[in-house]
């Protein structure tokens, strides 16, 4: 796989209405060579899935700040599992408790960022995984 060819769906599922960070953080992502989808906000799990598969990509960047990631994240991915894109790397970024952190990784979270995350990390660790894939 070419780095420019990575592509990355961006989201911000449920009912959060702020959505600079995942602005932020597309902008990044662009800046950096990579082709970012950004679905806008309040998408739902099916949304997202659905959009992820129409548009072949490598990569789901999703963005929660209201606190329902528990409930989120997990439909996400199994949604994209029955879709068959096991190989689709999820990030999340957001205000995710450190107690919620180890059991969104063992449920295939690739990384996980708060605020104030560097988008520098973010783009390396991205393409850390997807390069790793091809």
């Amino acid at each position: 796989m070419v780095e420019g060819n990575i592509r990355v769906l961006v989201a911000k599922p449920g009912l959060d209405g702020h959505d600079r960070g995942a602005k932020v953080v597309a902008r990044a992502l662009r800046d950096a060579g990579m082709e970012v989808i950004y679905t806008g906000l309040r998408q739902t799990p099916e949304m997202i899935a659905e959009a992820a598969l129409q548009e072949d990509v490598d990569v789901v960047g999703i963005s929660i700040l209201s606190g329902a990631h528990m409930a989120l994240v997990p439909r996400i991915l199994e949604l994209m599992k029955t879709n068959g894109q096991e190989d689709v790397k999820l990030f999340l970024g957001g205000i995710i408790p450190d107690e919620d952190i180890v059991q969104l990784k063992e449920m295939g979270v690739s990384g996980i960022y708060g605020p104030g995350a560097s988008t520098e990390d973010i783009v390396a660790q991205i393409r850390k995984d997807v390069l790793k894939r091809a």
